[in-house]
């Protein structure tokens, strides 16, 4: 008899850690990108010795990121990227950065960091961090602004382009 109950109470315990795990794994972070494609508008040089102004800056609204963080005491990082469509140049330098908070209903989340801006290389950079306190975290449209510099004479005139790919993890 003692065994059995040895046995239930192991068996209980188990299906409640599945049950745990299975909510949890269920209940991933949520990253969702809006917005809008931007192309910067650079001029033709038309007399020598001038060069381009070099730094680009999009609409400071130029993509919303909704991002939901669905457990208590937990948080989440959106990370960023980008990856070359075409023809890119290594001379250029694409960034990021969070122009506001965004909208919220939780009291005692925050979102903290990424207001100034962030060099986006090719692999995967923190840009800021979300934290749930008391409830579930959910923000819907935090801002984004991108910037470009680098532009040259010396790189060949073409078209380039590139995606910029956002992630959300745990921290």
């Amino acid at each position: 008899m003692r065994y059995y109950k040895t046995s239930n109470i192991f068996i209980k315990s188990n299906f409640l850690f599945l049950l745990f795990l299975s909510f949890h794994l269920k209940s991933q972070r949520t990253l969702t990108v809006d917005g809008t494609n931007w192309s910067p508008a650079i001029p033709s040089i038309t007399e020598a010795g001038n060069d381009y102004s070099g730094v680009y800056e999009s609409l400071s609204n130029q993509i919303y990121l909704n991002a939901s963080i669905p457990l208590l005491l937990a948080s989440g990082k959106i990370s960023v990227h980008y990856e070359a469509i075409s023809t890119w140049n290594s001379s250029f330098i694409l960034q990021a950065r969070r122009t506001g908070n965004g909208t919220t209903t939780c009291l005692l989340c925050s979102i903290s960091g990424g207001t100034s801006y962030t060099t986006i290389p090719s692999t995967d950079v923190e840009l800021f961090q979300i934290q749930a306190v008391a409830s579930l975290a959910s923000y819907s449209n935090i801002p984004v602004q991108l910037k470009l510099s680098g532009i040259s004479v010396t790189i060949p005139a073409t078209s380039y382009s590139s995606r910029i790919v956002f992630t959300i993890s745990a921290l």
